[in-house]
């Protein structure tokens, strides 16, 4: 019996921050959680995002298992591009070129080793970082993925959560908003008396 072969289609749509545009695909892009790349010397890794690069106006590039989020430079408007792009994701994932040929860098942050021992080790966080990162999982990923970006906790000391926003969520105007109402609203209300504070980092 032969395989029918989907079709392979990608959609743009907006994100809160009016640099970044999401083109989501209906099969999986990346098995991962998400890859970023802030030029094209980080996106050596990823024939895909190199070749994304190539267009001037390009300057971020956000991976997710089904959709890319790139940012622009002010330069264009999406409106002028966007169909540009999506066509070019299009022909891109329906050749079936590879979109990643290697494992990104794991980078090392201000306190490097330590925080990279906990990010890739859960298992070393106390109880309260471990139910603040199932908090952030369950509820907070899922909303964040939808405007093209990511959270990654940090650290939590002194009633103070430390994260990491990625991808459309790194610059965008509304995203202080975000973490001081939405994510300080969830933590507070489900760990009463243990959180002060949302910050990035």
């Amino acid at each position: 019996m032969e395989i029918q072969r989907v079709p392979v289609s990608v959609y743009a749509e907006m994100t809160p921050n009016p640099a970044v545009m999401k083109f989501v695909a209906n099969k999986m892009v990346v098995d991962l959680d998400h890859v970023e790349f802030h030029n094209i010397e980080e996106a050596a890794i990823s024939p895909l995002a190199t070749e994304l690069f190539h267009f001037p106006f390009v300057k971020e590039v956000f991976m997710s298992s089904n959709f890319i989020a790139i940012q622009k430079y002010n330069v264009v408007e999406w409106e002028t591009v966007t169909q540009e792009i999506r066509q070019f994701l299009l022909d891109y994932l329906q050749a079936g070129k590879p979109v990643l040929t290697g494992t990104p860098a794991v980078k090392q942050t201000e306190a490097s080793a330590e925080d990279a021992a906990s990010d890739s080790a859960p298992t070393e966080l106390g109880e309260i970082e471990s139910r603040i990162v199932e908090i952030l999982d369950e509820f907070v990923k899922p909303a964040v993925a939808q405007d093209g970006g990511n959270i990654a906790f940090v650290a939590y000391e002194n009633k103070v959560v430390k994260v990491q926003l990625q991808g459309a969520c790194a610059g965008c105007p509304s995203s202080t908003l975000t973490l001081q109402q939405g994510i300080k609203n969830i933590l507070q209300r489900m760990l009463p008396t243990l959180v002060e504070d949302v910050v990035p980092v």
